[in-house]
């Protein structure tokens, strides 16, 4: 392994030209960097993570607190997020808040002590009084990701109430007079946004519409009991139904097959979050699908400018979904 002496005289400048490069103190020309570059992978030199932040006050780490790591709708964001903070130079360090704002708490705290530049949040229920005024209050930069909340800071999350309002009147335009909507984990945004779509489109259908919903907390042992519980009664039962997440979908979908239930014979169905499989399952699902992908790259980006120290107003950003219209929803096209 390559000193930094190894990469000087590869490159033909000086020690202290390659630790401006390396630390960022000092401008340099590009074509000197690009010298010291390519001698570093000529000399096969690795950084001294330890030295570089005790010279910058920098570890070029982000931290990230995100829940539900087994839910592929997270796997595939922390995936997407990792990409970029990698492609701009910076690690990442992560923990699962498992949807807990006492867990949240000691998991940021551990994040602060591994003194991360910066933190991407998917806040767990209460985390707004909880623990992110205690975060923000410390100065450390934070973008909230997935989940808005009322506090001061940079947040990138999906559009939830268009897109459930879609789905919903989707099912209803079918002649659909009594619809059941699977809700999400009480007390966290996206939860209250997806309920404000679904209402809107029922209310707009106007009184010859009958509504329930009942609570699947993001799970899909809990989707599968609200199902199996408003379901079982054939005099009561709905004919059709609104998934708000992928996990409660796969709940949902094994509730009424148990039932000896057809989907979309027996009860249409449209769902908030796709699968990379949703159009291989039978019935193809009628599915709103996240861009993940733009979703981490703009909470990176966001991020990494604070860190640099960029003024700007605080942004909210909503990034766009795609409607995958197929036949879970009793369309034949």
């Amino acid at each position: 392994m390559g000193t930094m002496a190894d990469v000087a005289r590869e490159a033909g400048v000086s020690i202290s030209t390659v630790s401006h490069v390396l630390n960022e103190t000092r401008p340099v020309s590009p074509d000197t960097r690009q010298r010291v570059m390519d001698a570093m992978a000529a000399t096969h030199f690795r950084r001294n993570a330890l030295a570089t932040a005790l010279v910058t006050s920098r570890t070029h780490a982000i931290g990230l607190s995100i829940s539900a790591l087994q839910n592929p709708y997270f796997a595939n964001l922390v995936h997407a997020i990792e990409k970029r903070a990698s492609a701009r130079g910076y690690s990442l360090v992560m923990g699962d808040s498992h949807d807990d704002a006492e867990v949240e708490g000691t998991l940021l705290g551990t994040l602060l002590d591994r003194r991360v530049d910066g933190m991407i949040i998917a806040p767990a229920p209460h985390s707004e009084t909880a623990n992110l005024p205690r975060i923000l209050a410390d100065g450390t930069p934070v973008v909230l990701i997935d989940r808005h909340a009322d506090v001061d800071c940079d947040q990138v999350a999906p559009d939830n109430v268009e897109p459930t309002r879609l789905i919903t009147a989707h099912l209803i335009e079918h002649g659909h007079r009594h619809i059941a909507a699977i809700t999400g984990l009480p007390g966290i945004q996206s939860t209250e946004e997806r309920i404000e779509g679904f209402r809107a489109a029922v209310a707009a259908a106007g009184p010859g519409v009958q509504s329930v919903m009942a609570v699947g907390n993001s799970k899909a042992k809990d989707a599968y009991r609200a199902v199996t519980k408003l379901f079982s009664n054939a005099e009561s039962r709905p004919t059709a139904l609104v998934v708000l997440n992928n996990a409660m979908t796969i709940g949902s979908m094994q509730a009424l097959k148990d039932l000896g239930l057809k989907v979309p014979g027996d009860v249409a169905l449209a769902c908030y979050d796709d699968f990379e499989w949703a159009d291989v399952f039978e019935p193809q699902l009628t599915a709103i699908e996240q861009d993940v992908k733009s979703m981490g790259r703009a909470a990176v980006d966001l991020l990494i400018d604070r860190i640099d120290g960029k003024a700007a107003p605080r942004q909210v950003l909503r990034t766009k979904t795609i409607y995958h219209h197929r036949n879970s929803c009793g369309c034949t096209d």
